[in-house]
């Protein structure tokens, strides 16, 4: 499986996370949609934002509970545990990596 972005096939494993990380915007909309976000809101692309630089800096997606409390220290006008959920019901992590372009996070419980 995988996801047509532009014109180019990205590969994805059996859950449709994609192999390979791809950074690009438009890549986000589109697993969006595939995983039934209608629209992508700025707290959305905050969430990528923040997914996608934790990938880059440290080679992997944080767990629910340090996301958590690295968007607090980040922006603590939002309760982020209830807002992760709202805008990624489908196990917050691993939904906001998957739009976000990323690999499927590893470990137990898929982090």
């Amino acid at each position: 499986m995988g996801y047509v972005v532009n014109g180019e096939e990205l590969e994805g494993d059996d859950e449709n996370f994609l192999l390979e990380a791809n950074f690009s915007d438009d890549v986000c909309p589109v697993i969006a949609a595939a995983e039934g976000i209608k629209e992508l809101t700025d707290l959305h692309w905050q969430v990528i934002r923040f997914m996608r630089e934790r990938y880059q800096e440290d080679g992997h997606t944080p767990n629910f509970r340090n996301m958590v409390a690295m968007l607090t220290d980040e922006d603590d006008s939002v309760d982020w545990k209830k807002t992760l959920y709202e805008l990624f019901p489908n196990q917050p992590n691993r939904q906001a990596s998957k739009v976000a372009g990323l690999p499927k996070p590893y470990g137990k419980g898929g982090y």
